[in-house]
C-alpha cells in the first residue's frame, strides 16, 4: 500500500515581484510553502528592488494578469487567494472579475499602497476600484495604520481608533478587517510597549490579536507574509480568528529570526520558523 500524501493546501499570489527577494511574490511564495501549501503566482508587476527601496516599476498588462489567473485556475485551481501591489486600476477591475468568475471565498486582500521607502505603488483610481470593487469579494483586508488612515481619512492613534478605522472598512463590503498595530508609535493605548496589537473586527465583535514587538529594522516584506500565512491557514480551513492567531505567531517568529540582509531594511526568514499545524 502506497503512503497517502498529506491534503495539498493551494494559494494563488496575485502581487509584484520584488528582484531583492524580501517581499511581494518571492515572500509569498516562501510563506506558503514554510506552510505546508502549494503556491501559486499570477505577477503584477516586475520591481526593481533592494533593501533600499523600490527603483522602478515595469507594469504588467491586466490582460496578461488575468491570462495568468485563467491558467492557475482553469487547471490547478485554489483553496485561497492572496493579493499585494495590483498598481493600477485595469488590474484592480480584472482581478475582480475573475474572483467572482471563479467564485473565490476566501480572498485575503493586502491593500499594498506604499513601499518602505515612500514609493506609490497604488494609483489614486486604483485605491478607489480597490475599495469599491476587490472589497466587497474579500474574506480579510488586511491595512497597517498608514493604509487604513488613507482609506477612512481617519487619524489613527489607540486602539478606540483602530476599531473605528475597522467598522469604517468593514462597511466598505469585506467579511473582516485586520488592523494592523506594527505602526503604531507605541503600543496604541496600553501599559505594555513590548506589544503589538492588531485589532481583527468581524462585523460583530472585536478580538485583540497580540504579538511581541520586536526592534529592529528588518522588516522588508512583514505584511506579505502575515496576509500569505493567514491564506494558507484559511486554506486549510482554520477558523478566521485562529487563521490570524496562527499567522501572528508566524510572522513575530520570522521578525525574530529576520538578518540584515543589504544595506537598508532587512528580510525575514520564514524557513527559519517552527511549522504550526
Amino acid at each position: 500500500m502506497k503512503n497517502q500524501l498529506p491534503p495539498l493546501y493551494k494559494v494563488l499570489s496575485i502581487a509584484g515581484s520584488d528582484s531583492g527577494g524580501g517581499a511581494g511574490i518571492q515572500a509569498d511564495i516562501k510563506t506558503i510553502t514554510a506552510l505546508g501549501g502549494y503556491a501559486t503566482t499570477a505577477i503584477t508587476a516586475l520591481t526593481a528592488q533592494n533593501t533600499l527601496g523600490v527603483h522602478s516599476i515595469f507594469e504588467v498588462t491586466a490582460s496578461f494578469v488575468g491570462q495568468q489567473i485563467d491558467a492557475v485556475m482553469t487547471d490547478i485551481g485554489t483553496d485561497a487567494v492572496k493579493t499585494g501591489m495590483l498598481l493600477c486600476r485595469d488590474i484592480v477591475d480584472v482581478v475582480s472579475l475573475k474572483i467572482k468568475e471563479y467564485h473565490i471565498k476566501r480572498v485575503v486582500v493586502d491593500p499594498v499602497m506604499l513601499s518602505k521607502n515612500g514609493r506609490r505603488l497604488l494609483s489614486t483610481d486604483a485605491i478607489q476600484a480597490l475599495t469599491a470593487h476587490l472589497f466587497p469579494l474579500s474574506f480579510i483586508v488586511t491595512p497597517n495604520i498608514p493604509e487604513a488612515e488613507y482609506i477612512t481619512g481617519l487619524k489613527i492613534q489607540n486602539l478606540s481608533d483602530a476599531e473605528e478605522a475597522a467598522k469604517f472598512i468593514y462597511q466598505l463590503g469585506t467579511s473582516h478587517v485586520l488592523i494592523k498595530g506594527g505602526h503604531a508609535e507605541s503600543a496604541w493605548d496600553i501599559k505594555n510597549k513590548d506589544t503589538v496589537i492588531d485589532v481583527l473586527y468581524d462585523g460583530t465583535s472585536f478580538e485583540y490579536i497580540e504579538g511581541e514587538y520586536i526592534p529592529t529594522k528588518n522588516t522588508h516584506g512583514t505584511g506579505c507574509t502575515y496576509a500569505s500565512a493567514i491564506a494558507t491557514y484559511l486554506a486549510k480551513g482554520t477558523r478566521p480568528r485562529e487563521a490570524v492567531v496562527q499567522a501572528k505567531r508566524f510572522i513575530t517568529a520570522s521578525i525574530r529570526r529576520s538578518f540584515g540582509l543589504g544595506k537598508g531594511y532587512g528580510t525575514l526568514d520564514q524557513f527559519g520558523v517552527v511549522q504550526f499545524p
